[in-house]
C-alpha cells in the first residue's frame, strides 16, 4: 500500500509539470510574446539557458557545449542576456513584427526599450509541435553579434 501512494505522489508531481514542459506556441508571435513576459526566476537552474524553454533543441545544445567547456568560475562566450540585449535591464514596449515564414522557419524583427531603442532579429523554426527560436541577432550598432555565432555555430 505504501508503494503505491508513493507512486500516486510521484504521477500527480510529474503530471503536474507536463503542462510547462509540453507548452508549444502555435504560432511565432505567441512564442515571442511568451518569451517577452517570462519570468526568468521560474527557470530550471539545470537549464543551460533561463530560456531553455522557449529555445530550440539545437540552440540549447549549443549552450549546453558551451557550459560544458567552459572552465569552472570562467563565464562563457554569452555573458549578457540576449533577449533583453543587455547585462541587465528590461524590454518595455516590446512590439514584435509580421513573421516572415517558409516553411518550418520564421523570422521575425522584435523592438523595444532597454535603456535605448533595441532592435532583434529572430530566427525561429517549428518542432515538437510548435515554434521555438533557433538564434537571436543584433545587427545594429558597433558590435553586431548573433548568438549562433557566439557559441561557435558551423552550419
Amino acid at each position: 500500500m505504501r508503494l503505491s501512494t508513493v507512486f500516486l505522489a510521484f504521477a500527480i508531481s510529474a503530471f503536474a509539470a507536463l503542462p510547462a514542459l509540453a507548452e508549444t506556441y502555435k504560432t511565432p508571435k505567441a512564442l515571442l510574446k511568451a518569451l517577452y513576459s517570462y519570468d526568468t526566476d521560474r527557470s530550471d537552474a539545470e537549464a543551460p539557458s533561463p530560456y531553455s524553454i522557449f529555445f530550440s533543441d539545437h540552440l540549447n545544445e549549443l549552450l549546453q557545449a558551451d557550459l560544458d567547456n567552459t572552465p569552472e568560475g570562467d563565464v562563457g562566450a554569452i555573458d549578457f542576456d540576449p533577449v533583453v540585449a543587455g547585462q541587465d535591464g528590461t524590454a518595455s514596449n516590446v512590439r514584435i513584427g509580421q513573421p516572415v515564414l517558409l516553411d518550418n522557419k520564421a523570422e521575425v524583427e522584435v523592438q523595444f526599450e532597454n535603456g535605448e531603442e533595441v532592435t532583434l532579429f529572430y530566427r525561429l523554426v517549428r518542432e515538437h509541435g510548435g515554434w521555438k527560436v533557433d538564434d537571436i541577432a543584433n545587427q545594429k550598432g558597433d558590435n553586431p553579434w548573433s548568438l549562433s555565432e557566439l557559441l561557435g555555430d558551423t552550419r
